[in-house]
């Protein structure tokens, strides 16, 4: 699976080969096999490409990290003690990941001005009919690129590419 993130677009068993074969020796019928087997457990799709198959990722890797998490956390008797340990296992650079993290899933649709810098009185009173939170010429429930609003990782549409696989990415 790493060799088909690493390359994040449709890959054949000749290019996993040839990239596999730069560390150590491979046989070609090896690498096919576990390309098949992977097709047939639904990590990867493959589309026909002459006498040969296509493979590509069904789920990102991030995506499937993800899910090996949570379905770990959720198995726990205590699922606050798991977090505060698996927390306590972390680098500093990945707290400071998680903490990045944090905030982007804690962020609303729009950041509010920062407290430090208020608006000047005489703009808060050209805004109008607005609601707090929206800029003016933007409709409500909308984002400034013009979708619609959703959760933070959906895709437009409410589809969430990981939260309808399970940890094998099927």
């Amino acid at each position: 699976m790493t060799r088909v993130w690493k390359w994040n677009r449709p890959v054949t068993v000749r290019e996993v080969l040839e990239d596999l074969q730069q560390e150590r020796s491979i046989a070609y019928t090896t690498v096919m096999t576990v390309l098949d087997n992977l097709h047939q457990k639904g990590w990867v799709r493959r589309e026909a490409e002459g006498r040969a198959y296509r493979y590509e990722a069904v789920s990102t890797r991030a995506a499937y990290s993800a899910a090996l998490m949570n379905d770990a956390w959720s198995q726990s008797d205590n699922p606050a003690a798991a977090l505060v340990a698996f927390f306590g296992m972390m680098s500093e650079e990945q707290r400071h990941a998680l903490r990045d993290a944090m905030r982007i899933v804690q962020r609303p649709e729009e950041d509010p001005p920062d407290a430090e810098t208020p608006a000047p009185p005489e703009a808060s009173e050209e805004k109008g009919d607005e609601k707090p939170g929206e800029k003016p010429g933007e409709k409500p429930g909308e984002n400034p690129a013009g979708n619609a609003t959703g959760n933070a990782g959906e895709k437009p549409g409410g589809e969430n590419p990981a939260s309808d696989r399970d940890a094998t990415g099927r």
